[in-house]
């Protein structure tokens, strides 16, 4: 009898635990270290509006400190200073969902930044450690935020301490503008980069760093305006649209999940909606101009 009493509670036992997973699986809870990356079942708002739960903060010099207050939050929204080089991470891993994005430029700008194009941005499927991309960033894919660049897709493989490659990589569909450099263009010849920039498909060639910068088809909205990014991760595909325009797109990623963060890099930028949609959910209307 105690035999059986004690079998009929190893299974509840069982059971509630794999409940429990599912349920912090499906919601977004932090994943324990080594679980496989989560898949979005429902939206998961990533930035909860009130503070940085879910979120970890790495800084070229200050490491896992913050002492300057880089990333901070009031009135539902996320304030990224700008005063340093590094990121916000979430600290759970992510695959096959659809990020949306809502941000805005703010004024100050910071170093040797200060009079260059406002710049920032969004690294999908990030791989571990911190800083492996120049002591900077996380190895992965980054969608580009900057004036007059906003829908670039880089490429962004890193370094491990003993020197050994964290590989990352992006096949595209790609032509050459008027200077030779890369443009995304539906239809166009496949390339595979392990490296580099893909610039989206209406980056004037004209483009200059310099602050303010806004070139004659740019999609983001000017000034201080607020912009949504839409980046769907379904597998190794990653298609970017700006204010609802396609603005480039990849496949075949290397990495194709991981973590998720968004960038200090010498501009003040807001950030008022950070979420995960599952593929399946409802498309959401273009944003209104």
């Amino acid at each position: 009898m105690q035999r059986s009493v004690g079998g009929v509670g190893a299974v509840i036992g069982s059971f509630l635990l794999v409940v429990v997973v599912v349920l912090a699986t499906s919601t977004g809870a932090r994943a324990a270290e080594g679980d496989p990356p989560i898949r979005p079942e429902s939206p998961i708002r990533v930035f909860n509006g009130k503070d940085l739960t879910g979120f970890y903060t790495w800084l070229q010099d200050a490491k896992y400190e913050d002492p300057r207050k880089i990333f901070t939050v009031a009135d539902g929204m996320l304030r990224i200073s700008g005063d340093g080089l590094g990121y916000l991470c979430t600290k759970d891993a992510y695959r096959d969902y659809h990020l949306v994005v809502e941000y805005r430029w703010g004024t100050k700008t910071w170093g040797k930044r200060e009079t260059r194009a406002r710049d920032s941005g969004v690294i999908v499927h990030c791989q571990d450690p911190d800083g492996s991309f120049h002591n900077t960033f996380m190895a992965g894919i980054e969608a580009q935020i900057i004036e007059g660049g906003t829908g670039d897709l880089l490429v962004l493989p890193g370094k491990r301490a003993d020197d050994s490659v964290i590989p990352a990589s992006l096949t595209a569909e790609v032509t050459r503008d008027r200077d030779g450099e890369t443009v995304w263009q539906k239809g166009a010849p496949r390339k595979t980069f392990p490296s580099g920039r893909i610039n989206w498909f209406g980056r004037d060639p004209d483009w200059t760093d310099a602050i303010g910068f806004r070139g004659k088809r740019d999609v983001d909205s000017p000034g201080q305006e607020w912009t949504r990014l839409d980046v769907t991760c379904d597998g190794g595909h990653i298609v970017y649209r700006v204010n609802g325009v396609l603005a480039s797109e990849g496949f075949e990623s290397v990495p194709s999940s991981g973590k998720i963060l968004l960038q200090t890099e010498l501009a003040e930028i807001y950030i008022r909606r950070f979420e995960l949609l599952p593929l399946d959910a409802p498309s959401e209307p273009p944003p209104g101009k």
